[in-house]
């Protein structure tokens, strides 16, 4: 079984999720006792939510790219950004180390691909709405059609996720406001709606709306089960 490189804390609540979903993931795949091999480096968000506000690109990544190097010197094979948003500093982090990058927009993408879906919303900090290192990936490398939504909406998202969803806090009110922005992305004629926040699917699962979703913490992390077993080729043959 390969390592998976997790770096973390972008927030701690949604991180939590992936080494669950990974661990889950693994157990169900391989059976008994096994769980996964993971190197897990944990940033503090406050330093990290500063410099996102100051768009200081390159101090993050300098964080991030430090961080990458821990999980590649402990052990790991390929490491994950437990966010969607500090994607936006994926290129120069993956340069920094030896070891490869598994995406979060290209496993999101590759699902989309594969179940035919050519018009997607998506709902996320304004970085991720807003700025291109993510649309533009997925429509440019998948030829896939990103919607978002207006700008009082994306306000609206964007503050709920760092004084809310990040601290732990779920609200109802917040999460009526959610999904009738996602009626909206619906009405604008998208297919389903990307959770282009891993801390969103705290607040908001598919048995709230008949709009299909898609949950990126819950993908990416399938994702690196897939890429942590894939040469195994006889599970019950493992020790």
């Amino acid at each position: 079984m390969k390592t998976i490189g997790l770096i973390g804390g972008m927030s701690w609540e949604s991180t939590s999720k992936y080494y669950r979903e990974i661990n889950e993931g693994i157990k169900n795949a391989l059976g008994g006792l096994h769980s996964a091999k993971i190197c897990l480096y944990s940033v503090d968000f406050a330093e990290i939510e500063k410099l996102q506000q100051q768009e200081n690109r390159e101090k993050t990544a300098h964080i991030l790219a430090a961080a990458a190097k821990s999980v590649e010197t402990a052990g790991a094979d390929f490491f994950l950004l437990c966010t969607n948003t500090m994607h936006k500093v994926a290129e120069t982090v993956e340069k920094s180390v030896y070891i490869p990058l598994l995406h979060i927009a290209d496993a999101t993408a590759e699902k989309l691909v594969n179940e035919q879906v050519k018009r997607v919303g998506i709902i996320g900090t304004r970085f991720t709405m807003e700025h291109t290192f993510y649309k533009n990936r997925i429509t440019e490398k998948y030829g896939i059609e990103v919607i978002i939504p207006g700008k009082e909406s994306r306000n609206l998202i964007h503050e709920v996720i760092y004084s809310e969803l990040c601290l732990g806090k779920i609200s109802n009110a917040s999460r009526r406001s959610y999904l009738k922005i996602i009626d909206q992305l619906r009405n604008q004629g998208a297919e389903a709606v990307i959770l282009g926040c891993t801390e969103i699917a705290l607040l908001i699962q598919q048995r709230h709306t008949n709009v299909p979703l898609y949950d990126t913490t819950q993908i990416h992390a399938k994702k690196a089960v897939e890429l942590a077993i894939q040469h195994l080729k006889e599970y019950d043959r493992l020790d």
